[in-house]
């Protein structure tokens, strides 16, 4: 009875300490950090012309990994796909400009927000006046157009429901798609936005500036997975107090010297 006591105690804390293990767990052991990253969504996540990914959240995890003695390795990812990919092990958590939403919550975990954004428009330039705010949009008589699997395309089809709709794999074909005057308007975040309008508008796209949603940036995990969650909280909380958080977010905010790198 003892014996069999003391296998059921053995085998109850082995799978305790399975419980507890996580990504940043896993990562340390490993000695680098898998992080799923779909590297379009300016100035998040790109790829410069030398075909390296950089950005503002690429900064903010190569400081994470750092902080936990470990490289980052990131994994380029289809965003229509990243959350599966996540749940199949393919990388240890998602940090690719994801929007926490209820619907992506039911799947998995969302760290603390490390930012927050919302979506604009970018327009056609012979609307400018007339189309005023998303509202105007919804109307049949309008095409409209957002990246496949992305929060511009849930907010399209909830929102501008009456517009006509096509997605794309990639932010780029998208807003070239009203550059050239197939759609009218590419919906999108406010700082892809604000960098696309001159960066591939070819003076032929509006920018209405005013967001109309509330969306917060996460990085994403597992279920269950809450020392992880526990750390990267804790992380950007000290990011955020010490100062090194607006270091990163300035570089890529407060000055447009990376666009260089992107020509």
């Amino acid at each position: 009875m003892r014996k069999i006591f003391s296998m059921l105690l053995l085998s109850a804390c082995a799978l305790t300490g399975l419980a507890h293990a996580g990504a940043i767990d896993d990562a340390v052991k490993r000695g680098t950090l898998r992080v799923g990253m779909d590297p379009t969504y300016m100035p998040f996540e790109m790829t410069n012309k030398r075909g390296e990914i950089i950005g503002f959240e690429v900064d903010l995890l190569k400081a994470m990994a750092k902080s936990m003695g470990v490289k980052l390795e990131l994994v380029s990812t289809s965003y229509d796909g990243i959350i599966p990919a996540l749940l199949t092990d393919k990388f240890d958590m998602i940090g690719s400009g994801m929007t926490l939403t209820q619907e992506r919550n039911l799947r998995i975990n969302f760290s603390e927000p490390f930012i927050v954004v919302g979506q604009t428009l970018l327009i056609r330039k012979e609307l400018q006046g007339k189309i005023k705010s998303y509202k105007d949009l919804n109307d049949a008589q309008y095409r409209i157009t957002s990246k496949i699997g992305t929060t511009g395309e849930m907010v399209a089809k909830k929102l501008i429901a009456k517009a006509q709709y096509h997605g794309f794999e990639n932010e780029q074909e998208a807003v070239m798609d009203v550059v050239n005057g197939k759609a009218d308007a590419f919906i999108y975040d406010a700082p892809y936005n604000v960098v696309a309008v001159n960066k591939a508008g070819a003076g032929k796209l509006a920018f209405l500036e005013e967001p109309f949603t509330y969306e917060p940036l996460a990085f994403g995990l597992k279920k269950a997975d809450y020392d992880s969650l526990n750390w990267i909280n804790n992380y950007l909380r000290q990011a955020k107090e010490d100062g090194s958080y607006a270091r990163i977010h300035a570089k890529w905010f407060k000055s447009t010297d990376w666009l260089k790198e992107m020509e």
